[in-house]
């Protein structure tokens, strides 16, 4: 949006801005800050950044921890929900070293901009386009306690199903379980709140198809925006994120896009649809291919399922992902690709018709994952299949034009499935990580750090006894 500091200073000043807020990403895919006055912005800190500790946003060793944030002016914008008026921005996380500092590797925004960079130079296509949707709940209570002597959690939605019986501010109208797909007020008590945030998105560059109530009765939103580079989608899904979670705390309500939080109703993706472009021309579309297809988008396809588990560990990376992936909730269990069939982890939208149009869907990431690193992933994957010509109906990968949740077990067992536990993605990716790591675009630390990680968040999870386990086994 702006291209030099005196541009974002007018802006600012047109919005009588007194704060500069600067937004980090840490290795997980949170969101950190930290907030200057206004004049304290100048010239020298776009050139010589913010220092601050990277051990502690999960990076770096603490001994190696001094690294510096460099804004990037373009992404500026006014925080809807700071209380003083303020510009925030995003940036570029650097190492300090003589004479001139460098890009840190491990930065979410580095792999994304070095994944864009690997595949210009392969010649495949100049760009990857990609358009996330946003699957979430909205609940108007939630609680949570792990301790040793007890542990459980309970949230609460005004229109869940559960609630029909209340005595007490009850006007019925109350969200069908598993019914709640495209339903219309007054069952549907979230419209404004989606409009809302919208309007948000909308102010601040995101622009939106559309939005809706979700299958979940109770809560359950989509909403679904138009496409963009792959960076700046990431750059976006961090956005959307952070608004539709501060617009729901100014509302008194709270927002989570954790894959599975009601047990028995449908979860949470983050469908992520692509395509690719070169000298501005689509290089996915074929009239005489399957489905529209061209040979490349179907090598891309083949990338993308030859590394469907290892992926998982990026584009799943919670304990929770693991509870969504399973059959009958329009979720993806199996590794193949079909027409218009939810039920396949790429799904090719028979309605996207035209060259210009013609792509096709991931269906199984889901919203704890760091979009810079999953976005990165996939396109790594893709231009592997390209590469190596890996083409997924040889592969064995389908078409599965028929739903895959209807087979029988004989049927089930010819087909290879996702993983069904992080441990499992993770024993993947420690399998099948070459393709990552092709031309440094993930620095082999970061995988290895991710992985170390990520065994110790589901080594803690498998260690604590759940509240299921009494219900169960306490009689025994």
């Amino acid at each position: 949006m702006f291209k030099t500091l005196g541009d974002v200073m007018a802006y600012a000043k047109q919005h009588a801005a007194e704060m500069a807020d600067f937004m980090m990403i840490d290795i997980n895919g949170r969101w950190r800050h930290l907030t200057m006055p206004i004049d304290r912005f100048t010239e020298d800190t776009l050139k010589h950044g913010i220092g601050f500790d990277g051990s502690n946003y999960g990076f770096a060793p603490v001994e190696k921890s001094d690294m510096v944030f460099v804004p990037d002016i373009s992404t500026a914008y006014m925080d809807a929900f700071a209380e003083i008026p303020t510009i925030a921005m995003l940036g570029d996380v650097y190492v300090i070293e003589l004479p001139d500092n460098k890009r840190f590797d491990q930065d979410p925004r580095s792999v994304a901009f070095n994944a864009q960079e690997y595949l210009l130079s392969t010649g495949i296509a100049d760009e990857m386009i990609i358009g996330p949707e946003f699957e979430f709940h909205v609940f108007d209570h939630i609680s949570y306690s792990v301790k040793p002597q007890s542990s459980g959690y309970r949230l609460d939605s005004a229109q869940a199903e559960w609630n029909t019986g209340l005595p007490e501010k009850n006007l019925g109208y109350k969200m069908p379980h598993k019914g709640g797909y495209h339903m219309a007020p007054p069952m549907d008590t979230l419209g404004g709140f989606r409009s809302r945030v919208t309007a948000l998105m909308q102010q601040r560059g995101i622009d939106v198809k559309y939005h809706h109530h979700e299958v979940g009765g109770p809560g359950q939103l989509e909403v679904e925006v138009e496409f963009g580079t792959l960076l700046e989608m990431a750059d976006k899904t961090m956005m959307t994120k952070y608004i539709i979670k501060n617009a729901a705390m100014r509302e008194g309500k709270t927002a989570t896009f954790m894959p599975k939080p009601i047990y028995g109703e449908a979860g949470n993706g983050m469908h992520v649809h692509m395509l690719l472009r070169k000298d501005g021309r689509p290089v996915f579309y074929d009239a005489q291919g399957y489905s529209q297809l061209s040979e490349t988008a179907l090598f891309f396809i083949g990338g993308l399922l030859k590394h469907a588990k290892a992926l998982c560990a990026f584009t799943n990376p919670s304990t929770n992902s693991y509870k969504r992936l399973t059959p009958g909730y329009e979720a993806p269990v199996t590794v193949g690709y079909a027409t218009s069939n939810r039920s396949a982890v790429v799904r090719i939208p028979a309605y996207a018709k035209g060259p210009d149009k013609k792509r096709f869907e991931l269906r199984s990431p889901d919203g704890t994952c760091n979009p810079y690193y999953a976005y990165s992933a996939i396109l790594m994957a893709g231009i592997d299949g390209v590469i190596n010509r890996i083409d997924p109906a040889k592969e064995g990968f389908g078409p599965y034009d028929f739903n895959l949740y209807n087979l029988s077990d004989q049927e089930k067992a010819k087909i290879k499935s996702l993983p069904g536990s992080l441990g499992e993605a993770l024993d993947a990716l420690e399998n099948d990580r070459a393709f990552l790591e092709t031309s440094g675009v993930f620095p082999k630390r970061l995988i290895d750090l991710w992985i170390k990680n990520k065994r110790g968040e589901a080594a803690y999870y498998d260690r604590l006894p759940h509240p299921a386990e009494f219900e169960m086994y306490y009689d025994l």
